[in-house]
């Protein structure tokens, strides 16, 4: 962007002072790309999320959340992104700032509750060092409170 010549203006801000930038450094192109671009990144954030909404069911409830709660979230997700597209700019960093926050309130006694099992990991892993072991993880070595698929 600093390097188009295009200077940034009340008008000429965020994404489109990014597509003409880059309208001039590569023609038409320019903005198919960065266009993809955002896509690309809105989809694979919202699949990432969905995947942690269902880890985070898991872990609550102690089973896969049925496809039921599955599908209503997908669409509860999916309105919430309807209704994002046509709000201005500023109120959705406004609500984007708002949410962080409570993901942070959410979170951060998440991550006190939790951090038993990641410290028991890495003396798991620093034991497995020092006795000259190939430091992979497994679960039951923790000894995680249920069982987990993907690390036993």
């Amino acid at each position: 962007c600093m390097c188009s010549g295009i200077e940034p203006t009340k008008e000429l801000s965020g994404a489109p002072y990014v597509q003409e930038s880059l309208r001039t450094a590569f023609g038409s192109f320019g903005p198919i790309f960065i266009t993809s671009a955002m896509i690309l990144f809105a989809f694979t954030t919202l699949l990432g999320n969905l995947y942690y909404v269902d880890q985070s069911i898991f872990f609550l409830l102690g089973r896969k959340p049925g496809k039921c709660l599955s599908r209503t979230v997908c669409v509860l997700a999916s309105f919430v992104i309807f209704l994002g597209a046509g709000l201005s700019a500023d109120l959705l960093w406004s609500l984007a700032d708002i949410t962080m926050g409570a993901m942070a309130l959410i979170n951060i006694p998440t991550i006190v509750i939790l951090g038993k099992y990641a410290l028991a990991a890495l003396r798991d892993y620093e034991e497995k060092l020092r006795n000259g072991k190939e430091p992979d993880f497994c679960a039951k070595d923790i000894h995680l409170p249920h069982e987990v698929d993907g690390w036993n």
